[in-house]
């Protein structure tokens, strides 16, 4: 799943999310300002960081008046949030490879490519949600459109018989991905190729295994009060329950 990139690389941000105004995209000469004015948000927040964005700063690169982007944006947190909702132009979908595998590890390299591509602009967007509360609302909104979009790649393993049925599409896509963030984005590890294809591989075998799926603790209780409780518990889904004890009654 591509995260944030320059704008042609955006998928949708999903209804209801939080959206600077104008929610309705404006057309000619409107539409070439705001063109320009989150061009100059990326190319200001990668040259400089977070905390140079500014409005003035902003307005100056674009070559548009700061009231224009005062009255249209009003601070930096409407810039950031706008840069990621103009994902919703975008019609970006999960591959189809045949496979889990093929998928995730698909899917892997996008997100490997944004993190270690020429423009740093998805590491900056990232970390500019740590410290702006709209940016951190846009950014959630983007990923949760983006694992909702990646679900499908869950329900067709399990339609095809790859993985168990009731395998929770957000805790495997998040197992799938997660390796990339925390070795690219939080340790600043050197970029490793095998590390797209080595984390989808190893969730494609937990999700074999069942680790992804629903799981609901099975207990056998005592039909008599006065009975003893038994010692084991198991939170297997799908499999005989085994007996539990229970502390309190």
């Amino acid at each position: 799943m591509t995260p944030p990139r320059p704008p042609t690389d955006f998928s949708a941000v999903p209804t209801g999310a939080a959206r600077p105004e104008p929610a309705r995209r404006p057309g000619g000469r409107s539409a070439q300002v705001r063109r320009r004015v989150l061009d100059a948000v990326r190319a200001h927040l990668v040259e400089y960081g977070y905390d140079a964005l500014a409005v003035d700063a902003v307005a100056d690169r674009a070559g548009v008046h700061r009231t224009t982007v005062y009255r249209r944006w009003r601070d930096v947190g409407g810039l950031l949030a706008d840069v990621l909702a103009e994902a919703a132009d975008d019609g970006w979908r999960p591959p189809d490879t045949g496979s889990l595998e093929g998928d995730l590890i698909a899917v892997n390299r996008e997100v490997f490519a944004a993190l270690t591509g020429g423009s740093p602009i998805t590491i900056a967007l990232i970390a500019a949600s740590f410290r702006s509360p709209q940016a951190a609302e846009a950014l959630r909104a983007f990923w949760t459109d983006r694992y909702a979009r990646c679900a499908v790649l869950v329900r067709r393993a399990v339609e095809r018989g790859d993985i168990p049925a009731g395998s929770v599409a957000h805790r495997l896509l998040v197992a799938a991905t997660a390796p990339l963030y925390h070795e690219l984005v939080l340790m600043r590890s050197p970029a490793d190729g095998q590390l797209a294809e080595r984390a989808a591989r190893d969730v494609v075998a937990a999700a074999r295994a069942g680790v992804f799926t629903e799981s609901v603790p099975i207990c056998a209780v005592p039909s008599e009060p006065d009975a003893e409780p038994a010692k084991d518990c198991s939170l297997r889904s799908g499999q005989p329950p085994l007996r539990c004890s229970r502390e309190a009654r």
